[in-house]
């Protein structure tokens, strides 16, 4: 499927993948039977059919605010293949956001899933003529009689959809607070998930098990329009990943690929396999020696092969920076794991690489046909702001010419707003927002991130957020209490001053251990306890502004 030959839109490509796998199954629930690419075409112009009923006219906005399901995707291709626009909105927004971007966005249908209908405040926006159940298309609300779907009917018009047309406007969870709509065109998110298609190449036999947000972009180009590209099939849950819920729905897909954050493959090592080189004296003392290390990463690593299924090819792991002893354990462990980076701007992937191809704590190369440079380099260390141009650069905000012009040079360079640098072989290594870092007392760029990273490895650190006050660096950290509380319950219970003086008998001793692991310049003055975890966005980053 050349971009060369083939028009760079929904309606174009999913029509190809039509004609190659249309019986190949294309969505379903895990452990259900799933919908073929053939019946998924026929509920898309069922769709389509419905909206027009609706009112809903080239170029409208019509939301979706749902968890993940079979129709979620059915819809996103009912509104975008009649040249609609999707505003796809993150189930954890609170009711709040949700008003303001269906506000914003001039949203005329919305589509919610059953769980998520108290999200939506009273009065609701003028325009928002028509509320819809995605879990079975009943009308909750009209402005006008609507019939009853038909999962038969067919589109009044032919459309003509073009490359340039906005596909979807996807609201920024923003760590920095306030949200912005990003227009993606068909252009910007085909030719990004082509781009993933030569990554990774994918076809009918590959199974996808959905686990991040289809409203965020990451999940939406490469687990919705990826899969499509190849006649893949992508499975969903009916709940949230917890251990209970994913391990169950592992066995029963046996996924080939896999997009997540760090967040879970993180609590999967220091939750349950660090633990177990942990536990006996001998073990222990082996896993610090790097050939035994190595010896007993690589048995882990058979184990977590089959946790996952046993036929895992891809486990793409992006939305923000992963820990470094967790990637070495990966690469010990020959777990084929890929990391990527990218914002929501640009569509979202800018660099990436195949598991063979991993390069250690970076992302990989720019992906084809993408240029990526380190604006103005620090003569010193290479270091600089990462500026991305090509195909995957979106449009712009929406309704905000200013904000956008802030960003994309008149020559198409788009400001990242991440320090990066590039090696000789053009792999890229992400140091942190520029937002994030602290300038210290003699000039030193200070990166929250990478204190952070040493901070996580301690034991019973949950996460943590480095932060500057008054001139000094501060730790909040989050700890697994109640594998302290099952270490330590005869203090808990018996003497409550005790308890609390180990809790801070832990936190100077991780103060003290993060020093010894830091340059001069990053060592944190105080560390304080994070009671309740932290807030954080759909891809699992802590929102930074909440607490700086």
């Amino acid at each position: 499927m050349e971009e060369s030959v083939q028009k760079l839109t929904f309606p174009a490509l999913f029509s190809e993948t039509l004609r190659r796998h249309g019986k190949s199954g294309a969505y379903a629930f895990a452990g259900e039977k799933p919908v073929t690419y053939e019946e998924a075409a026929v509920m898309i112009r069922a769709i389509t059919a419905f909206l027009e009923r609706a009112g809903v006219q080239k170029g409208d906005r019509v939301s979706i605010l749902s968890s993940n399901m079979p129709n979620w995707g059915m819809t996103y291709f009912g509104i975008t293949f009649m040249g609609a626009v999707a505003v796809p909105v993150l189930p954890d927004f609170s009711p709040t956001e949700v008003t303001n971007i269906l506000e914003h966005s001039g949203a005329k249908v919305l589509f919610v899933s059953a769980g998520l209908t108290a999200r939506i405040e009273e009065p609701r926006p003028a325009q928002l003529s028509t509320i819809i159940r995605l879990e079975d298309f009943s009308v909750i609300h009209s402005d006008i009689e609507l019939p009853a779907f038909d999962p038969f009917a067919e589109p009044l018009t032919q459309y003509e959809v073009e490359e340039e047309d906005i596909a979807s406007i996807i609201y920024t969870s923003g760590t920095t607070g306030r949200s912005k709509g990003v227009m993606l065109t068909h252009k910007n998110i085909s030719f990004n998930g082509l781009r993933g298609k030569i990554i990774q190449p994918v076809g009918p036999d590959d199974r996808f098990l959905s686990v991040l947000p289809l409203s965020h972009t990451y999940e939406n180009t490469l687990g919705l329009i990826l899969p499509m590209l190849g006649g893949a099939c992508v499975y969903y849950l009916r709940k949230p990943p917890t251990p209970p819920v994913l391990l169950p729905a592992l066995e029963q897909v046996r996924p080939t690929i896999m997009l997540t954050v760090p967040l879970i493959i993180e609590k999967i090592y220091f939750n349950k396999i660090l633990p177990a080189f942990r536990e006996k004296f001998l073990l222990k003392i082996l896993y610090m020696l790097p050939p035994f290390r190595k010896l007993l990463n690589a048995a882990a690593g058979k184990k977590l092969m089959k946790t996952f299924g046993g036929q895992l090819k891809f486990y793409g792991i992006g939305g923000s920076k992963l820990n470094k002893t967790v990637e070495k354990f990966l690469l010990e462990a020959r777990f084929p794991y890929a990391i990527g980076y990218g914002l929501t701007e640009t569509s979202p992937l800018l660099a990436g690489a195949n598991p063979s191809r991993t390069v250690f704590t970076s992302t990989g190369p720019a992906i084809k046909d993408i240029e990526l440079k380190i604006n103005e380099p620090d003569r010193k260390t290479g270091e600089g702001e990462i500026w991305a141009r090509g195909a995957t650069v979106m449009k712009g905000y929406y309704k905000e010419p200013e904000l956008t012009a802030e960003v994309i040079t008149p020559d198409g360079w788009f400001k990242t707003g991440d320090l990066g640098v590039l090696d000789k072989n053009n792999n890229l290594y992400i140091r942190g927002r520029i937002k994030n870092m602290i300038v210290g007392a003699s000039g030193e760029n200070i990166y929250p991130e990478e204190i952070e990273s040493v901070i996580n490895n301690f034991r019973y650190v949950v996460e943590s957020l480095v932060v500057e006050k008054k001139g000094k660096l501060v730790a909040y950290v989050h700890l697994n209490m109640e594998e302290l509380e099952n270490k330590y319950q005869n203090l808990k219970q018996d003497m409550a001053d005790k308890w609390e003086e180990k809790k801070q008998e832990l936190l100077d001793e991780l103060k003290e251990y993060v020093n010894s692991k830091v340059n001069k310049f990053s060592r944190i003055y105080s560390v304080e306890l994070q009671p309740v975890p932290f807030q954080k966005t759909a891809t699992m980053k802590i929102k930074r502004f909440l607490y700086t």
